[in-house]
């Protein structure tokens, strides 16, 4: 069946000398592999710069679901990456975001709501030349609602406009079970939940949206944690999802 889709690419791999592996996540189809013969010459119709990490599409192909590998006809840009590729910190981002989503999507079948949610995020940071210290974080904490979990008892936007409050708020005796993404008042009888301080910094980041996220202060090392918390979240979510290699590049930004 002709099929013309939207995909955001996310990983790519050589395979012999003239072709690549590439996975995709389309907004039709959900998650596919493409195998991908690159044109020789500069005037071919798929170019290696098309399959880059992030990059999004508009791709044309014949699909076969018995098939481990499509076949694509046609590509062409849907957005065009202007500074995310290029501009160090939000390539360092990329590339974690990249690793990321690739583990994260596995499986994942036709979900035009997260799709969405990817192609937007990455636009905007994509067009922002300031601002963008949190982009991950809100970007991994507002995620888990199109994947099918969510941080229950929290709300992703702050509904009132004093954004300027930045300190954070402390309740002694809360803690938060990552098991079941609940708050709870006293800790839970295993170990995968966060104390009273770090449970605070979460509700703190709950708050963070990508208009008002410029506006909240974090160090270095805060920022870092709630990183690795996220990630264990997700861990403790997903199957099989493994410790990211791009982490290292992310922790050294903004240091």
């Amino acid at each position: 069946m002709l099929t013309k889709t939207e995909a955001i690419v996310l990983h790519n791999i050589k395979y012999g000398e003239t072709k690549i592996i590439v996975d995709m996540f389309t907004r039709q189809l959900g998650r596919l592999s493409f195998a991908v013969a690159l044109s020789r010459s500069q005037r071919g119709a798929m170019k290696k710069q098309y399959f880059q990490p992030l990059s999004m599409l508009t791709i044309t192909f014949d699909y076969r679901p018995q098939q481990q590998l499509q076949k694509l006809s046609e590509v062409a840009i849907l957005h065009p990456l202007s500074t995310m590729l290029y501009e160090p910190s939000k390539l360092s981002i990329s590339l974690f975001l990249s690793e990321f989503l690739y583990h994260a999507l596995k499986g994942e079948q036709e979900n035009e709501p997260l799709f969405d949610y990817v192609t937007t995020a990455l636009q905007w940071l994509d067009s922002r030349d300031k601002g963008f210290v949190n982009f991950h974080l809100v970007f991994l904490m507002h995620l888990s609602r199109f994947l099918g979990f969510d941080y229950r008892g929290g709300d992703y936007r702050l509904q009132t406009e004093d954004y300027r409050l930045k300190t954070i708020d402390f309740r002694q005796n809360e803690f938060f079970d990552l098991r079941a993404a609940v708050f709870c008042s006293a800790p839970p009888v295993h170990r995968d939940f966060l104390g009273s301080e770090e449970t605070a910094m979460l509700r703190l980041m709950m708050r963070m949206d990508y208009h008002n996220m410029h506006l909240f202060r974090m160090t270095h090392q805060q920022r870092n944690r709630c990183v690795e918390v996220a990630l264990q979240f997700y861990r403790l979510h997903l199957p099989d999802f493994p410790d990211l290699r791009a982490l290292d590049v992310l922790r050294d930004l903004w240091e």
